[in-house]
């Protein structure tokens, strides 16, 4: 896809590090801002929002998983990509339970930032439907022109990557789903192994729209396969 028009900032504490990603983002098309602490983001995107975040998940001052929160709320709508230097599993859930549509781990390369990055601007820039379409089922509700999710007629906030993975499952209602189709769906044609964005989206799901998310009515898990979105109006009442 053309990153013409995509713009994106850059957060982070180092210098030097801004600086490089800035100049490496820009050769490849990016338009570039930079921030050196969460606070500083916060300030230019309640200004002027951008399309995209690159945020360093360890920074003096707020974190950035504080950071990405904040950012979350601001702007639902766009993409937030963590870098962080910690590998561990913890870590990555972290991210993305924050509100981050994915995350890097230094040291990386650009070609592969510059790959997520385009995945993660093509999941937020879905285009919508030209009719209105309104899917429901039991006390869930999306609109996918508007982009919106309700609960027992009460809005309900999603990140966008949410919104795509609860508006997938929800179109093939009733139908088992494999981890790795949901995820080159949801998430681009160069993921299907990181079963644990999957699992951390659906975990985060299932607590805003599950009456108990322990056991789920909607997102219900097939074992060895994938996940199914049930609809409890489908379901064949007990004779």
């Amino acid at each position: 896809m053309s990153l013409e028009s995509v713009r994106i900032m850059v957060v982070d504490d180092e210098p030097v590090v801004r600086r490089a990603l800035h100049m490496g983002l820009e050769a490849q098309g990016f338009m570039v801002e930079e921030a050196g602490t969460g606070d500083e983001a916060l300030v230019f995107l309640r200004r002027s929002p951008l399309d995209l975040v690159l945020l360093d998940i360890n920074m003096p001052g707020m974190s950035g998983v504080d950071a990405c929160r904040r950012i979350r709320d601001l702007l639902p709508r766009a993409g937030i990509l963590m870098i962080t230097v910690r590998d561990s599993e913890d870590s990555k859930i972290e991210a993305l339970e924050a509100g981050a549509d994915d995350y890097v781990t230094k040291p990386f390369h650009l070609r592969e930032l510059v790959a997520r990055l385009r995945a993660v601007a093509r999941r937020t820039k879905v285009e919508s439907p030209q009719i209105n379409q309104v899917l429901r089922a039991g006390d869930v509700e999306i609109d996918l022109v508007r982009r919106t999710v309700k609960k027992s007629g009460s809005p309900i906030h999603v990140s966008p990557t949410e919104f795509n993975l609860l508006a997938y499952l929800m179109e093939r209602r009733d139908v088992p789903v494999a981890h790795s189709t949901i995820l080159q769906a949801v998430w681009g044609p160069e993921y299907g192994g990181e079963l644990e964005y999957l699992r951390t989206y659906i975990r985060t799901l299932r607590r805003k729209i599950e009456d108990n998310p322990s056991q789920p009515a909607y997102l219900v898990t097939e074992p060895w396969l994938g996940y199914r979105f049930r609809d409890p109006s489908s379901q064949i009442a007990p004779s």
